[in-house]
């Protein structure tokens, strides 16, 4: 699908005009979150507290994948996670406003997690161990898998038929990330017989808030089927030394609710190297929106692109050696 949007008409009045559909009542006091994918507002209410609307981006998701995910947030939440799942009105999860698609979910406090610390990552394990549990009951039907096709070789065509890579540059590039695609090919096909199930997708440390002593998960738009490793890899470090410890403390909380073959951490560079792929891919798919020029402004320089390259590189000398 298509990712290019056209958020413009996404107005004050007009997120209040959305909000108010429902039956709510707003106070006029409308507050931009961060976030470049969608249009993620808090919206005061007159007679209750403040609410989270989630404009989503059009074409990115069908309404069906919307759903799934919704469901899955819910289904979470009723097994006791620290999750929020949106708000149903005339039971639906999922909202209409002209061409626009919105939920709305309570507000969540909490602050960054010390990921520094032993006992916070041994609770992060805990939940992941809860999460995956829970999502190895049942597969997702509408929401997609993670595969190096479509978040692989798909972002390369997209990065070498635009026009953001200096000319000088665009065989080398080529050359490059066709190496280390075919590299994380290899890993996944080492790895044939993994488990797969539905996953957080997206699960950095930014998606990880703190609150009463717990972690609470937010964002689940990236929500997708495969390996539980997934959802493990970018809470750790990078450093293999470092790495090793906190994969222990993350497994010694994951492993009380869940069981994890370690043979899934042989997936860890490949996954990464399709995240670092599929980034660049995911701006590129993205320009049209002004709030992506804006936040990226060196992506069109050959500067970024030799940079771009070295990052490669290194991650296909990373993922040859192990």
């Amino acid at each position: 699908m298509s990712g290019r949007a056209d958020f413009r008409t996404l107005t004050p009045d007009a997120v209040i005009d959305a909000v108010e559909s429902l039956g709510l009542r707003a106070d006029g006091r409308v507050l931009a979150l961060n976030s470049y994918e969608n249009r993620v507002l808090r919206v005061g209410l007159e007679d209750a507290p403040a609410v989270v609307a989630k404009f989503y981006r059009p074409a990115r998701w069908s309404d069906a994948q919307i759903r799934e995910e919704h469901a899955f947030v819910r289904q979470l939440h009723d097994e006791g996670l620290s999750v929020v799942p949106p708000l149903a009105f005339a039971g639906d999860t999922l909202q209409a406003h002209g061409e626009l698609r919105f939920a709305l979910f309570r507000l969540q406090g909490g602050h960054a997690p010390e990921m520094d610390r032993a006992e916070v990552r041994m609770a992060l394990g805990e939940t992941l161990g809860r999460l995956h549990a829970v999502g190895a009951r049942e597969p997702f039907a509408e929401r997609e898998a993670i595969n190096v096709d479509g978040l692989g070789w798909a972002s390369l065509d997209t990065l070498l038929d635009g026009e953001w890579v200096d000319a000088s540059l665009h065989d080398r590039l080529e050359d490059v990330g066709s190496a280390l695609l075919d590299a994380v090919e290899s890993a996944f096909a080492d790895a044939e017989g993994v488990a797969t199930r539905r996953l957080h997708g997206d699960l950095h440390p930014g998606n990880v808030l703190w609150r009463d002593g717990r972690p609470h998960l937010v964002d689940f738009d990236d929500a997708r089927t495969g390996p539980a490793v997934e959802d493990l890899w970018m809470l750790l470090d990078a450093d293999p030394h470092r790495r090793e410890t906190q994969l222990t403390e993350v497994l010694a909380g994951y492993e009380t609710f869940c069981d994890f073959d370690r043979g899934e951490l042989r997936l860890v560079e490949a996954l990464r190297a399709l995240r670092i792929v599929h980034f660049h891919a995911w701006i590129a798919r993205r320009w049209d929106d002004p709030a992506f020029p804006a936040a990226f402004p060196q992506f069109a320089d050959r500067t970024h692109w030799e940079r771009v390259l070295g990052e490669w590189r290194e991650q296909l000398a990373v993922l040859r050696e192990a």
